[in-house]
């Protein structure tokens, strides 16, 4: 069974053009799915639903490659998993890309090889910038701290959990977060501290989590 899959960026365009060519390819009515997004939005709701039902000895058919791919990383991906279920896929611009003939599949495994070749070198660039950044004692990975976004809640955790008047739960619910860890790391952020000798809670940002003193334990700490 033949299925077309149409796509635009703006509400203001349409997929007429698309539907047509479908239509003069024998792809029923019914069996056009559609999606109006960017091309670089992973979400498409339309694509989701055809990609669910398709079948072994089914063929996709899109009036352009890039209605349906992301890049060719994306393409090539989809192909792949299509061949692996049996599905065929056909573009009607680029019609050398059709996976019901040999010369259709020839082609798409040169495509495939040139994508392999991008992801190593991807991969190669990334490794390599990572060793010369170690060397040179850069260090590598998330800079510490919260997204502005993340402050802002943080700020507002430790309002309310100072005045005392909310429990944990509605807490979370007003500054919108999921888990109590979350809240509790937001907290840590602003300075909440747990006495490693007594275990009474206390306000000090300067003390390291795991290793802070309340007032009355840190004055029988000797200096080193």
């Amino acid at each position: 069974m033949k299925f077309g899959y149409a796509r635009v960026s703006t509400k203001s365009q349409k997929h007429d053009l698309q539907v047509d060519a479908f239509l003069k390819e024998g792809i029923k009515p019914k069996n056009i799915y559609a999606d109006i997004s960017s091309g670089a939005k992973a979400e498409r709701k339309g694509l989701d639903e055809l990609l669910s039902i398709l079948r072994e000895g089914d063929t996709l058919v899109v009036w352009k490659l890039d209605r349906i791919a992301r890049s060719l990383s994306h393409l090539t991906k989809l192909i792949e998993d299509f061949e692996k279920k049996g599905i065929h896929f056909k573009s009607i611009q680029e019609s050398f890309i059709d996976t019901t003939s040999p010369h259709g599949r020839f082609i798409f495994n040169l495509f495939a090889s040139v994508a392999q070749l991008e992801r190593d070198i991807i991969i190669e660039r990334t490794r390599a910038g990572m060793e010369s950044s170690r060397r040179r004692g850069v260090k590598i990975g998330r800079k510490p701290g919260l997204s502005k976004q993340a402050l802002n809640k943080a700020m507002l955790a430790e309002r309310y959990y100072r005045d005392n008047k909310l429990s944990i739960e509605e807490i979370m619910k007003l500054i919108d977060v999921g888990s109590k860890k979350t809240l509790y790391k937001y907290l840590a952020y602003q300075g909440r501290r747990k006495c490693v000798e007594c275990g009474t809670l206390f306000w000090d940002k300067k003390q390291a989590l795991g290793k802070a003193y309340c007032k009355k334990h840190k004055k029988k700490i000797k200096p080193d």
